[in-house]
């Protein structure tokens, strides 16, 4: 039931990419409205996870699962109805509302459900495993759901199964809160809010204005202002809502950090390799989601593998092993030419799912272990705020190198045929929309310019690849040089559900250090 409503979460990111063209087409929207549409989701979740995260803990986790669900069921009647843009961009932005609510509670959940600590890694690794299914099914969901029916499919899509986990939540989950409710940090929350939501902002505009927009810099500097605010709030509230002695516990601090890094390189990854399966080795957009699989193949994988290994050794060594197998994986994606063909995606995807899979499940259960009994909805925001923004950031980050590097290498190779204006124009646009400007071109130079192309994206895909893989490894040498110790899993098992009674556990925060 939990891992239903997280793996819709994860469709939701994607589900739409293989629809614009449909919608579009339907709402006349133009392209920045279609943009919105997309990106309305991320902006709102991104931005109010962590406030909502830590009002779960009072408010009550089952009523936040029950309320963030019908909270996205209703969304999605609304955009699958809608006739408008807005209308669209309005639905999707309270389907992050709802996932912002829904989100922190179902980790919250399980870690309630499941007291004893050998069943909660189990849960954890499911939940890890799943969360990252829901996103990289997405495309493949979404591309079969146009095929058979249209873009309103993809908002249709969340309703039969959001209706039945409130009934099983209903059914079959207890209510569980703090048992001392903290004062709600009013200021703090505003924050927060607005704090997140202009970085995240800054984050997905950024490819589109590019870095140096005015608009851009003047919002991510607002951002970096209201965040230290927010942080210099909380070292002075008598209630804070993110107490910074939680941030100060390395494994909170590097757990979390190895989330947002892998999903910057997974994620940022996913977008590109999505573009080189159909813009260099020509498959559909359905045929592209199909073969994006080995991924989380790759990610159940690697989950069932944390279990024994945090059992024996404790979160450290698969997280810091999972971030070196991500870094390796890069280097089988460096590695890529034009003349490749699938093999090595496919080769590339499975083995960044299994590093990733590591990582997200011990990284996943290090913050949860580390947080008081009657904070784990503020560790389950913790978790989906750093998810969400590395995600964000690895979009656009990788996004925009492949961007840069690709027109920068095709506009040389035009110059070279004396290439048209809508040649010129299609290169600073994508490696899509190339073939559509050549097709007017004669056979042998119509075949010389995609040539070009291809090997100009095969570049920048290399270049992004490198940048992806030093990230991950210079991650896994500060989780290898700041983690905790590991300790043996009777010993952790001891600590590894602080403060049931309502106090911190010191031994459990800060064990090994």
């Amino acid at each position: 039931m939990v891992c239903m409503g997280l793996f819709l979460l994860g469709m939701d990111l994607t589900v739409l990419n293989v629809a614009l063209p449909g919608l579009q087409h339907d709402l006349e929207a133009s392209s920045a409205e279609v943009q919105w549409i997309v990106d309305a989701y991320a902006l709102v979740l991104g931005g109010t996870v962590l406030t909502v995260g830590a009002f779960t803990d009072s408010w009550g986790r089952r009523r936040s699962f029950v309320c963030g669900m019908a909270v996205c069921a209703a969304a999605s009647v609304c955009g699958a109805l809608a006739a408008q843009p807005w209308q669209a961009v309005g639905a999707r932005c309270l389907l992050g509302a709802g996932a912002a609510l829904l989100m922190p509670a179902t980790l919250a959940v399980l870690h309630d459900l499941f007291p004893e600590p050998v069943l909660r890694r189990r849960a954890i690794a499911a939940w890890a495993a799943v969360g990252g299914l829901g996103g990289v099914c997405g495309p493949v969901i979404g591309g079969w759901l146009v095929e058979q029916s249209s873009w309103r499919a993809g908002f249709w899509v969340n309703l039969p199964p959001a209706v039945l986990a409130i009934g099983l939540a209903l059914a079959l989950v207890p209510e569980s809160r703090s048992p001392r409710p903290s004062a709600f940090d009013a200021p703090g929350a505003a924050l927060s809010i607005v704090g997140l939501t202009a970085l995240v902002w800054a984050v997905i505009e950024s490819p589109h204005r590019g870095w140096t927009s005015g608009w851009v810099l003047g919002v991510f500097t607002c951002s970096l202002v209201l965040l230290a605010a927010f942080l210099l709030r909380q070292s002075r509230a008598r209630a804070p809502m993110l107490p910074l002695s939680v941030l100060a516990t390395p494994r909170v601090s590097m757990g979390a950090g190895a989330l947002a890094v892998v999903a910057f390189a997974a994620f940022g990854s996913l977008f590109v390799l999505t573009l080189y399966l159909q813009g260099v080795l020509g498959y559909s957009p359905l045929e592209a989601g199909v073969r994006t699989l080995p991924l989380p193949a790759g990610l159940a994988v690697g989950a069932a593998v944390s279990l024994p290994l945090q059992a024996r050794r404790g979160q450290k060594t698969p997280i810091v092993s999972g971030l070196v197998v991500v870094s390796l994986s890069f280097v089988v994606l460096a590695g890529t030419s034009a003349g490749s063909g699938y093999g090595r995606c496919a080769l590339f995807q499975l083995v960044i799912g299994v590093g990733s899979g590591l990582v997200g499940a011990a990284a996943t259960e290090s913050v949860m272990a580390a947080v008081p009994a009657q904070k784990t909805g503020l560790g389950s925001a913790i978790n989906d705020a750093t998810r969400q923004i590395g995600s964000a950031l690895g979009v656009a980050v990788q996004g925009a190198i492949v961007t840069a590097v690709f027109t920068s290498r095709l506009h040389a190779s035009l110059d070279q045929h004396d290439a048209s204006g809508e040649l010129l124009a299609a290169a600073d646009l994508s490696m899509l929309a190339v073939p559509g400007a050549a097709a007017r071109l004669d056979p042998l130079a119509r075949e010389a310019v995609l040539a070009a192309a291809r090997e100009a994206f095969t570049d920048a895909l290399t270049v992004t690849a490198v940048v992806a893989g030093v990230v991950t490894l210079l991650m896994s040498v500060a989780a290898a040089r700041w983690l905790p110790r590991p300790v043996g899993h009777h010993h952790e098992d001891a600590s590894a559900r602080p403060g049931e009674g309502g106090e911190p556990s010191g031994c459990a925060v800060g064990v090994g250090r």
